[in-house]
């Protein structure tokens, strides 16, 4: 993607406006994840049950701990470079007890085949395509804000997911758990640094990736939650259906407007590749209102019409961070039931201190098709 598009000299350069400076302000080994050696055990504990899923870089089971009886989900890696690996261990050990971020419980390899596993908390997850159409307007609202805890929690932490979306958004709808799973493309969080923009699944790709922009920050999360949210409220998913990335960014202007792409990428002085010369047309700005049909109505409000529109703007330094977005009259009535729920002698929010002793999660990982 890098020779697609040109950056013009003398372009400002982007900071992101939270947690900027998280990880310049910690010890190298908090970040530095090349220096970091995994400890591997023995896999002897834990039996393989089913395969419950596969991604690019893995296959994903369902197991069980031997020793405790407990269910567990087991990842399977596949060969890839050995600092992928210890970024994604790295990361998830960084983030372990964070708010509705998924629990890794140990590292193992194969003494024969010498496999690199990891062993994640399980969840009684249920398949987004048969859950979201049943979600009434509170649920949507519930889970936007859990999600939202998970990635301020990562922000917080000076890192980035970059791959959020449905598939790797695990809910047990039973007891209301979400978290927030595949850490495989996340990355720390360096003012200035500029990154890989071969990340996020297609549907879910921010403008940024799209024009190669490629000192983007946290916000990139954001525009993913925000094409989750207009899924979920509209029943359509994805909101945004490109067939490559090319044709995902004018699916994009056909809704957001011509205008807009054009001052973001003069703001940013980012020059489009000649490709878009014939199938990038003109657009006017849609009104997020013309999605609404009688089988969504149920689920849309003028607050939900006004959080998309803080999340899903060209221009990244403009959408919402997670607390501006947590404090949105959106989530109203989920701050109201938290708020009852402490006074009543809870935590608002039913998860233990760590965010993550209890294990109900069935971790899916991304599809082929639906990577890059």
């Amino acid at each position: 993607m890098t020779s697609r598009y040109r950056r013009r000299r003398r372009a400002p350069q982007s900071v992101a406006r939270v947690f900027a400076d998280v990880c310049r302000s910690k010890d190298d080994d908090y970040w530095d994840y090349q220096a970091f050696q995994p400890q591997w055990g023995a896999p002897d504990d834990y039996e393989v049950i089913r395969k419950i899923g596969r991604g690019k870089y893995s296959e994903v089971f369902e197991g069980v701990n031997v020793v405790s009886g407990d269910p567990i989900v087991i990842k399977i890696l596949k060969p890839v470079k050995k600092k992928k690996i210890q970024r994604e261990i790295k990361i998830l050990k960084n983030l372990k007890g964070g708010t509705n971020i998924i629990n890794l419980l140990d590292t193992v390899r194969d003494p024969i085949s010498k496999t690199l596993s990891l062993v994640f908390e399980h969840v009684d997850n249920i398949d987004f395509k048969i859950l979201f159409p049943t979600l009434k307007d509170f649920d949507i609202r519930y889970y936007i804000y859990e999600l939202i805890k998970a990635l301020k929690y990562c922000h917080s932490c000076g890192i980035m997911h970059r791959d959020v979306k449905p598939h790797n958004v695990m809910i047990d709808h039973k007891t209301k758990k979400l978290r927030l799973i595949d850490w495989g493309l996340a990355e720390f969080y360096h003012p200035k640094q500029e990154y890989n923009v071969r990340v996020a699944s297609r549907y879910f790709k921010g403008p940024e990736l799209l024009v190669n922009m490629r000192d983007y920050d946290y916000s990139l999360d954001m525009w993913s939650l925000g094409c989750m949210l207009a899924g979920m409220i509209f029943i359509m998913h994805p909101i945004f259906r490109g067939r490559d990335n090319y044709d995902q960014l004018v699916k994009i202007v056909k809704v957001l407007g011509s205008e807009a792409l054009n001052q973001y990428l003069s703001k940013y002085k980012l020059k489009l590749d000649p490709h878009f010369d014939d199938i990038l047309g003109t657009y006017q700005r849609r009104d997020w209102r013309q999605f609404i049909t009688k089988e969504n109505r149920h689920l849309v409000s003028d607050e939900a019409l006004d959080l998309l529109s803080h999340l899903l703007v060209f221009d990244h330094q403009q959408r919402l961070t997670c607390e501006e977005a947590m404090q949105h009259k959106y989530f109203a009535p989920v701050r109201e039931q938290e708020k009852k729920k402490k006074e009543k002698g809870g935590d608002g929010n039913d998860e233990s201190k760590d965010g993550n002793t209890r294990k109900t999660i069935k971790e899916t990982d991304t599809l082929k098709d639906d990577q890059l």
